[in-house]
């Protein structure tokens, strides 16, 4: 049987309603970032060894390649082609290393299979540079791998949990030289994190507010430029975090955020429609296949022949009206939607239309 459904399928999903006001008073700390002050991605290829017969198969031919390397470069010479180790899986490590990491930090490391590994659990990261896209060497990484899944069982009856082909290795990263930091000299660079020429000329206020002279002024919807007053200069640390922790009403658009494979919504409860009328109802096709056998008598001439018996059925329910007067609000629009029985992805749906009619006052972001 197959079945149908449009403009709304009727499933289990759940909607979520923020109670969001326009402006909130936030810190600059969580709407800024100091410009080069931000993590960096390093890079490793590495093994793992000490797998229960679960690490790499014949197939993948580097794996064994890289333990013959290191095995010559110990002394012990062995070919590749003559080593069958299924201890051993091929990785791909990974790391995010923190602005102003001294040597000697220690950092989480990521480790994923690249060959034909099926479980890393109980596994041991052997010694692994850790590089930047400039192929610099900035940490090492090595320790026992933590999965966050399991596979067990054999022969046709397996249990998988979740993902035991990559794991963890925490504080296994040890960083060896410092990253590229912000420079000591120069005004303060402000990137917002989510640009807005609103948001940025009232930071700029804000700062101004705070320290006299003008000192800061908006590039740009995503930049803000603070110039260090004298009396700061040589305390550059403490007129950043004072910077930081000033507050100011954040801009920010009104949007509806839709995740349709779940059936999610989330929208600001404040969010105003113009006066709209909605008509909303649903339409069901369903197609049902059987098939006959036609077959001929003993000892009688003709063959057997399969014959499909097609039955389609339709049924449509009655459209249900919603009207809404000038001002409502998107919570309004809910609340009598769930009236009349729509589902999140009947709401949905609507949205999306009421934005294409021009009736909604937001953007729709669908995830």
């Amino acid at each position: 049987m197959k079945t149908l459904t449009i403009v709304a399928i009727l499933t289990s999903a759940a909607l979520a309603v923020t109670a969001a006001t326009p402006t909130t008073q936030v810190r600059i700390k969580e709407l800024a970032a100091i410009e080069g002050v931000r993590d960096n991605q390093i890079l490793g290829y590495g093994l793992v060894v000490g797998l229960n017969g679960t690490g790499d198969k014949r197939q993948t031919f580097f794996s064994a390649q890289s333990l013959a390397n290191m095995l010559d470069r110990m002394g012990v010479q062995v070919s590749p082609t003559a080593m069958l180790v299924r201890n051993t899986a091929a990785v791909m490590v990974t790391a995010n290393l923190p602005p102003f990491a001294q040597p000697g930090t220690r950092i989480d490391i990521h480790v994923a299979a690249i060959g034909d590994a099926t479980n890393l659990q109980g596994g041991m990261l052997l010694l692994t540079p850790l590089r930047a896209s400039d192929g610099r060497v900035f940490a090492a990484a090595q320790g026992p791998v933590v999965t966050g899944g399991f596979a067990a069982g054999g022969g046709g009856n397996r249990t998988v949990v979740n993902h035991p082909t990559a794991g963890r290795v925490p504080d296994g990263g040890i960083v060896e030289q410092a990253p590229p930091s912000t420079a000591a000299e120069g005004p303060v660079r402000l990137q917002l994190r989510r640009a807005d020429f609103t948001t940025a000329a009232r930071l700029a206020q804000a700062v101004n507010k705070a320290f006299t002279g003008g000192v800061a002024k908006p590039a740009n919807a995503g930049l803000v430029e603070v110039e260090v007053p004298k009396e700061w200069v040589e305390r550059r640390v403490e007129f950043i975090a004072a910077i930081e922790n000033l507050t100011l009403d954040a801009d920010a658009r009104q949007r509806v955020v839709v995740n349709e494979r779940t059936g999610t919504i989330v929208l600001g409860k404040e969010t105003r429609i113009r006066p709209v009328s909605i008509l909303h109802g649903n339409l069901t096709v369903e197609i049902q296949t059987s098939f006959d056998v036609s077959q001929p008598n003993p000892m009688a001439s003709g063959e057997t022949k399969v014959t499909p018996d097609v039955k389609v059925g339709a049924r449509e329910d009655l459209a249900k009206n919603v009207q809404l007067k000038d001002g409502a609000t998107v919570e309004q629009l809910v609340q009598a939607l769930l009236a009349i029985g729509s589902t999140p992805r009947d709401v949905i749906a609507i949205m999306q239309a009421l934005k294409s009619a021009g009736a909604l006052m937001a953007e729709i972001e669908v995830i």
